[in-house]
């Protein structure tokens, strides 16, 4: 199954297309985030990764010797302002400027429907959930809003294909997602012409350490490990036949942040989700088979 092509690893399309672009982004540990850093560095930029956890951090730092003198880690919660301000500074500081801002962070609620929550149980899994997959840009962007207004800048935030149909996620995580949406259209009228806004929604990928809530007590479940046969599931059900890894998504991300290449886009998102907006119905609805 499959179109039969290898992720993109080494960029040369697009070589030169970050030059002297400085990132910050946040979530840049695992998955999607990881990968865009990663990209960033090869394309030109110098970026200040933002996670929580320090021993992956320094994991990224050593992957990428090559890349020392424009690579700066910072550890902290993207649900606390003080943190994130502190590693815009950080940007600044080393870096002499921010003038690109990324946010891939994220959790899951593994296909949760209304019909399976509890009232309670309800309202916890919304604030975990909403604090983290959309506070925490709302929080990004506006700790970077000072040094990015200084000059042309570009933000670009990651969606998802349950950004735009049902079937990526359960009720809190669409939910979340089209907020998500919203924010592209909102802060790319607010901020221009200063500011570009843009989004990648990715579709089912795999290799992406998407981890479930702590108020379900699925913290440190990864979806891949969740569902079974995971890759396949998503080959049968996008045009392409293909299960994306994180480098799949990569390219988007680096062509939404180059000043050069993209100048004149803003409030677009780029789906890079296998043609599932084509792809119609793949399965029924949840009550179809308990109606009379």
């Amino acid at each position: 199954m499959g179109a039969g092509v290898t992720p993109l690893q080494d960029l040369h399309c697009l070589h030169g297309a970050l030059d002297g672009q400085v990132a910050l982004i946040v979530g840049a540990t695992s998955g999607i985030g990881r990968a865009v850093t990663r990209a960033f560095l090869r394309c030109g930029a110098s970026v200040v990764a933002f996670g929580r956890s320090s021993e992956n951090l320094h994991a990224l730092a050593t992957e990428n010797p090559h890349a020392s003198a424009h690579l700066m880690t910072q550890a902290g919660d993207a649900t606390k302002s003080d943190d994130l301000a502190a590693a815009a500074a950080l940007a600044v500081e080393r870096f002499g400027k921010l003038d690109t801002l990324v946010c891939t962070v994220g959790v899951f609620d593994y296909y949760r429907t209304i019909l399976q929550y509890e009232a309670e149980e309800l309202s916890r899994a919304f604030d975990e959930l909403f604090r983290i997959n959309v506070l925490s840009y709302l929080l990004a962007v506006q700790a970077s809003l000072p040094y990015l207004l200084r000059q042309p800048s570009s933000i670009v935030l990651t969606l998802s294909t349950a950004s735009f149909y049902p079937e990526g996620g359960g009720i809190l995580y669409g939910a979340s997602k089209f907020a998500t949406r919203g924010l592209v259209v909102h802060l790319a009228y607010e901020l221009a012409p200063r500011v570009r806004v843009n989004g990648v929604a990715p579709g089912g990928t795999i290799g992406t350490n998407l981890r479930g809530l702590a108020s379900l007590g699925e913290q440190e479940t990864s979806v891949d490990a969740a569902v079974e046969d995971r890759a396949r599931r998503i080959q049968r059900s996008v045009p392409l036949q293909v299960a994306a890894t994180p480098d799949d998504h990569a390219a988007a991300f680096v062509y939404l942040a180059s000043h050069r290449l993209s100048r004149i886009v803003t409030g677009t998102i780029i789906n890079t989700d296998g043609g599932r907006g084509v792809a119609g119905t793949v399965r029924l609805a949840n009550l179809v088979e308990e109606m009379p």
